[in-house]
């Protein structure tokens, strides 16, 4: 059996002050046909990256409003997250060995975690390359599962995808009765499916790290890290992973505080359990930061968790997201929503966030990333505009409720199409 999270309750409710009342009876009426329906989620990690982060939310809210929900993390091991840290890299333009052992152990884990899936669901999503294959072995007529609409959920950009790769993983994407994607541009012209859907995640207001906090407690939050709250700050929160670039944002702070000496960048993220690649991007960020102690390298080994990234964002004076590729970049709709500009890289969902010079900046470059926070650092009021547009723009766009309005419309899609052709 695979291992299931254990998730807090949360009500559909709670979120009437921030949505308001007509969005919420929609999702009801939406929810009222799949009540008791079975859905499970499948990804690789239980914390650490922002599928987990938005499974966290989207489960419980299911559950809230009348589906049997469960979210399960599979099998693996080092070998086997090695291997698919760099699927994930190549599925984002890089060149990487792709060799048949590298493929055997990949199928094999997929076919353990098949044999450990439990049988009954109306709905299964499986989340990134992890365990797209499964549904492949679940096929196998040795498995005797019942009939479920199954759904891979892609949350990475593919728009430069490796080959190679992506070929071993086509047919087993294709196996799926429909896929989703962050954006249209992320779909491979090769992809053979009848049901794609193009909808950005989004993120929870009413989570931890998202929710309103004082400012004093704040600043005492910053403090307790080294931070001095009453100098300008520079930050960003992202995974320790090369595709953010944090050496980069290094090299564009040292632009910064050359105009500024009294800038400050905060450098915030976790490890994930399934990105062994992370500690050493880490040990390269240390390298960069050259024992600087203006630049404040944090993660999760240091006791940084949702309180601590929560504020970090809410005193943060300019945000930035420097990504060279992002499936989206959960902590630019973050950092809107508390009200602060991004400056974020061209890159993939950010651009769908970020309204160039309304809530924020696209930058193209470590020399750009300067100059648009140096510009936001000089005019503290344009800046604050900039944030209260964004914190609307998210409140439109990306906020948790509309993503599961979005999966409540797919699961009634599916299950009409099979009652057609059931009745035809």
């Amino acid at each position: 059996m695979l291992e299931r999270v254990p998730l807090l309750e949360k009500e559909l409710a709670d979120y009437t002050e921030v949505v308001g009342e007509e969005i919420l009876a929609e999702i009801t009426r939406l929810a009222e046909p799949l009540r008791g329906s079975r859905v499970l989620h499948i990804n690789a990690t239980p914390y650490g990256g922002g599928v987990a982060e938005l499974l966290a939310t989207h489960v419980p809210l299911l559950r809230a409003v009348g589906m049997d929900a469960e979210w399960c993390v599979m099998h693996g091991s080092d070998e086997f997250f090695a291997i698919t840290k760099q699927v994930h890299n190549a599925l984002q333009g890089a060149e990487v060995e792709w060799n048949p052992a590298m493929q055997r152990t990949y199928l094999e884990r997929n076919l353990e975690n098949a044999l450990a899936l439990e049988d009954g669901w109306d709905f299964v999503i499986v989340h990134d390359p992890q365990p797209a294959a499964i549904l492949s072995f679940v096929h196998d007529a040795a498995l005797t599962h019942s009939p479920a609409h199954w759904i891979w959920r892609c949350h990475i950009d593919l728009t430069v995808a490796n080959p190679s790769v992506w070929e071993f993983f086509r047919p087993f994407v294709e196996q799926h009765h429909a896929s989703v994607w962050t954006m249209p541009e992320f779909v491979p012209p090769s992809l053979k499916m009848d049901h794609v859907v193009h909808a950005p995640p989004c993120i929870d207001p009413l989570s931890v790290k998202n929710l309103d906090l004082p400012m004093p407690f704040c600043q005492e939050i910053t403090k307790q890290y080294g931070i001095n709250p009453n100098r300008p700050i520079m930050c960003q929160v992202s995974r320790y992973d090369p595709w953010k670039d944090p050496v980069g944002v290094i090299e564009a702070y040292r632009m910064v505080h050359d105009e500024i000496p009294e800038a400050q960048l905060v450098l915030a993220g976790s490890m994930a359990t399934d990105d062994p690649e992370g500690f050493r991007v880490w040990e390269e960020t240390e390298e960069a930061r050259g024992g600087d102690r203006d630049i404040h390298l944090l993660s999760n080994l240091h006791q940084v968790g949702n309180v601590q990234i929560n504020a970090f964002q809410r005193m943060a004076d300019v945000t930035v997201q420097k990504s060279l590729r992002e499936g989206f970049g959960l902590t630019v709709s973050e950092a809107l929503w508390k009200s602060r500009p991004v400056v974020g890289g061209r890159a993939g969902g950010i651009k769908l966030q970020i309204r160039d010079g309304e809530d924020g900046f696209l930058v193209d470059s470590i020399e750009e990333c300067a100059q648009r926070t140096i510009e936001l650092l000089a005019d503290g009021e344009r800046a604050d505009a900039m944030g209260i547009h964004g914190r609307e723009h998210v409140r439109q766009n990306f906020l948790s409720t509309r993503e599961l309005r979005d999966w409540l419309s797919l699961f009634n899609d599916l299950a009409e199409s099979t009652h057609t052709a059931t009745r035809s």
